[in-house]
């Protein structure tokens, strides 16, 4: 039943994203230009493409350069998606993870003292307020590929080698937002979790195919290090039990450098109980697991709950090929 209901309804999404992206291109639906460069980063796909590490590096790069950085994002899941929230202000983190969403609260965490980070589905007015709140010299907007009401100066999009186009079907029952030949808007490409693909110079040919002959970087994910979620550090002591509530939890599985006996997903931006560690536990020692391991993205929802078995968080960071020529990129829209 599930197969003969979704085609159907992907073809509404289509009809409706078509229409969408020809009355931008038209001009009957109006984009802003915020005083100020903005970054977008975005994919063609739903789920984790590696997004949210690439905002921090960029972010942090931009931050780098002597200018006052802001992100800009929905803040998906968070507790009242109509409100305005001030995640950071680029020296203190002033909302909880409920309010701003566990990504830009990761964000925000991970860049005190580099780039403010405001949760707003109204991204216009989020932009604006920066301005006159932090005089913000460059904005990166966070999943930005869609976002076409924002003008932006630099269209980076991200592509999961692993499941590049999302099964090939539009939404629901594929998981493109778009149609490939969106990819027509990107100025740069940026190929995420290259190390854990075989296919990728065909995969580069593909691309090119749909965006034409703008640069394409490959990147990888490189463990950073792995903390405790509560407590002092601790060496991780296997076998391990993984845990995580992200997009592509075998990107995760596969990184975790010890000896897994149990693999736990739960639904992307999942809010857990404490219910769900103690049978997370209790699963976990029925595989004689001595540790729990976890993704950042994760920890920052969990550290309000108790554990019975030490909990570990295993941070990345990505590692970007022709790094000179990517910073080239984003220099070439800073004022």
């Amino acid at each position: 039943m599930k197969s003969l209901i979704l085609p159907p309804l992907s073809v509404l999404y289509s009809a409706i994203t078509r229409t969408r992206l020809s009355l931008y291109r038209r001009g009957t639906l109006h984009s802003t230009k915020l005083d100020r460069p903005v970054i977008s980063v975005g994919n063609i796909t739903t789920g984790g493409t590696g997004k949210t590490p690439l905002v921090e590096w960029i972010a942090r790069a931009v931050a780098n350069e002597g200018k006052s950085v802001c992100i800009l994002t929905r803040g998906y899941g968070r507790d009242n998606p109509d409100r305005m929230v001030v995640v950071s202000d680029g020296k203190t983190v002033l909302a909880t993870p409920s309010e701003a969403g566990d990504e830009p609260f990761l964000l925000a965490t991970n860049l005190v003292g580099a780039a403010a980070v405001i949760s707003s589905g109204n991204r216009v007015a989020a932009g604006n307020e920066a301005i006159r709140q932090f005089d913000t010299d460059c904005f990166v907007l966070d999943d930005g590929f869609q976002h076409l009401r924002l003008q932006r100066d630099l269209d980076i999009v991200t592509i999961d080698a692993t499941n590049p186009w999302g099964g090939g079907h539009l939404l629901p029952y594929g998981r493109l937002r778009e149609p490939l030949r969106g990819l027509s808007r990107a100025d740069c490409i940026v190929i995420t979790r290259a190390a854990q693909a075989n296919n990728i110079d065909e995969l580069c040919k593909e691309i090119r195919a749909y965006a034409g002959d703008i640069p394409v970087f490959r990147s990888t994910m490189r463990n950073a290090r792995i903390t405790r979620l509560h407590g002092l550090a601790e060496e991780i002591v296997p076998p391990v039990a993984a845990f995580c509530a992200v997009g592509n939890p075998r990107s995760f599985f596969d990184a975790i450098p010890h000896e897994l006996v149990l693999q736990k997903s739960f639904p992307d931006h999942h809010r857990y109980s404490q219910s769900d560690i103690d049978s997370l536990v209790d699963a976990a020692r029925r595989h004689s697991a001595n540790s729990l391991i976890t993704t950042a993205k994760d920890a920052v929802k969990l550290r309000a709950l108790s554990f019975s078995l030490p909990c570990h968080v295993l941070e990345i960071e990505p590692d970007i090929e022709s790094t000179d020529e990517l910073m080239g990129l984003i220099r070439s829209v800073l004022r």
